[in-house]
């Protein structure tokens, strides 16, 4: 069994990481852990001012903070008994990028959290778990 986890650092992605980590252990199953990199989502103007103070590209300052969350859902989920097999934090729209993802690694599950949206913003935007759900090729636990 294969599993793929996303976080994006938040309350509702550890919760999502724990579930995967105990889900993982319980079957014996591979987990990989993704963070979607989206400048959109990211409060820009004070990245941008993080990596002009200390003279490096932008594109650098976004995959340190990206690999930074990756490795603390790493360990996260490790505390809860899982053996990761793979992080990864590609560049592209969220909910996109974890279905492309579930498709080329045959992951048999994703498992992210639900995003604390009201319910006309969530009606109106859509959330990353609704886009999931919608199309994802496998099943898909939200956890609340």
């Amino acid at each position: 069994m294969r599993i793929l986890v996303a976080t994006d650092g938040s309350e509702a992605a550890d919760r999502a990481v724990e579930f995967a980590a105990r889900l993982a252990k319980e079957n014996k199953a591979d987990l990989k852990i993704l963070h979607v990199i989206n400048p959109q989502n990211m409060a820009m103007d004070q990245l941008k001012e993080y990596a002009r103070w200390e003279h490096i590209p932008l594109g650098e300052v976004l995959n340190t903070f990206a690999e930074e969350k990756l490795l603390a859902a790493k360990k996260y989920a490790e505390r809860f008994g899982a053996s990761v097999v793979k992080t990864e934090c590609p560049y592209g729209d969220i909910a996109e990028t974890i279905i492309e993802t579930a498709k080329n690694d045959r992951v048999d599950m994703i498992v992210v959290g639900k995003r604390g949206r009201g319910r006309l913003s969530g009606l109106i935007l859509g959330s990353v778990s609704q886009k999931v759900v919608s199309v994802a090729p496998c099943a898909v636990v939200v956890v609340p």
